[in-house]
This record gives C-alpha cells, structure tokens and sequence, in this order.
C-alpha cells in the first residue's frame, strides 16, 4: 500500500514538495546532480509537481488537456484545490496530492499560480464550421433568453477573462479540457459549492449548443493584457455558491 500521504502530514511543508517530485516525476527533474545544490525551500520549487503537469508558471503545456492556472483569480484555484481534496472534483493525481494538505498551504499555492502571468500560446486552428462558432459566439457573449441559457459574460466577466475573486477565465483553455469538465458536470464527477451553477448551465445546454460554445471559446486569442475583472458587472443571472472563496475548514 502506498502511504506518501499519510507520512506527508507529518513532515514539514518546505519538504513536502520534494517528496510529490520524487514520487511522480523523473530523478532527471527533481534530483541534483553530484556537487550541485538541492531543491531550495521556495514556493517556487515547491510547486514543481504542479508544472510539471500545468506547464513552466503553470502556463499549460501543448497536450490539449492540462488546463492553465497560471493568472487564475486566486479565490477560485484554492476552491479547486478545496475540491480536490475534499472530493467535489476527482482526479487521482490532484486528490494524491492535496490529500493531506491544510488550507492554509493551498491557499499559498493558489495565490502563487494567481500571481503568475506568461504569455498565452496562441489558439489552434477551429475545426468548426463558421455558423457552430457564430452560435457559440451568441452563448458566450449574449444567452439564449428562448432556452433560459445565460451568456457566460454574465458571469465570466464581459471579456471572458473571469472576476476576482473566484471566477475563472474562459480563454485560452484546451477544447479538450473544457468537453471533459462539461462532461464532468453532466454526469455528476464534478461538483462546487452548492448552489451548482455550472451544473445547472451545462444540463440547459444540448449537446449541439455545448461543441458550439467550446469550439468558440478554445478558438479566442487571449489579449496580452488579459487578467480579470475587479468585480462584476452586475448580479449573476443564476445564484452560485462557488463565486466567493470557499471558507477553510475549522
């Protein structure tokens, strides 16, 4: 049986994140060489088990699937981190490595990702037809008042660029990563904060209407000044509760 993370608990954090290195990644990326010097205690090298799924800075990488958190509104990744660790969300790599840790050091590694602000790679190349964009352009930017669909600017800011403090961009995302998390509601695999907003949105949606406003949003370049917005613009068309920080547990 492996027990990392039960030991994890009990050592300190400035070690933690050399132990995750060693267990998930290459000796080639975590290890010294003869005669150099050992990882240093830095949030930086901390979080190397992080990029090396996410991407250098948390940049994402060209695989199509790990998203970028890097620039991500700092309310929001800790919620996921939460999430993770507290089953709303599954994945095994994440749920191995938040496992045990407290909300205080997640809500460090969050506010390290959020910092974080490379370039956006451009996007690739829409296989979609111009009419499936055009409506995911109308989902995205206006609703669909007929369907009850509320636009994703209502939420994610007008320039899809997310709200702090915890909602996320919507550019500059993998179209395979946005189909799985669409699924991943859709069949109840992830979850936030009761009321679940993007659960509710992701049911409104048909299955023609989800690959038009994913074609469109995997489509957009990201402005280079792109952050998010300091607030929003108005009140949210649906009641969600993973719009504020989750609290840490007591």
């Amino acid at each position: 049986m492996n027990t990392l993370p039960a030991v994890v608990s009990r050592i300190p954090l400035g070690r933690w994140a050399v132990l995750v290195c060693l267990s998930i990644t290459s000796h080639a990326v975590c290890a010294a060489a003869p005669g150099e010097r050992g990882p240093q205690d830095t949030i930086a090298e901390r979080v190397r088990a992080c990029t090396a799924c996410h991407g250098k800075e948390g940049r994402a990488t060209s695989e199509g699937y790990y998203p970028r958190i890097a620039g991500k509104p700092a309310g929001y990744l800790y919620n996921q981190l939460q999430n993770f660790r507290d089953g709303r969300r599954r994945n095994a790599t994440m749920t191995y490595l938040v496992a045990n840790l407290p909300d205080a050091y997640l809500r460090e590694i969050a506010e390290y990702f959020a910092a974080e602000h490379p370039p956006y790679a451009p996007p690739p190349v829409a296989d979609a037809t111009q009419p499936v964009l055009e409506r995911g352009r109308q989902l995205a930017i206006s609703g669909d008042a007929a369907k009850n669909i509320p636009a994703c600017a209502a939420c994610h800011g007008n320039a899809l660029t997310g709200v702090i403090p915890a909602i996320p961009g919507l550019l500059g995302l993998p179209r395979d990563y946005l189909k799985s998390q669409f699924g991943a509601w859709l069949i109840g695999a992830r979850h936030a904060a009761a009321p679940d907003c993007m659960a509710e949105v992701a049911r409104r949606l048909g299955a023609k209407d989800l690959s038009a406003v994913i074609a469109y949003l995997a489509a957009q370049p990201v402005p280079a000044s792109a952050t998010p917005a300091a607030s929003a613009a108005g009140k949210p068309p649906l009641e969600c509760g993973s719009f504020a920080p989750q609290k840490s547990a007591p």
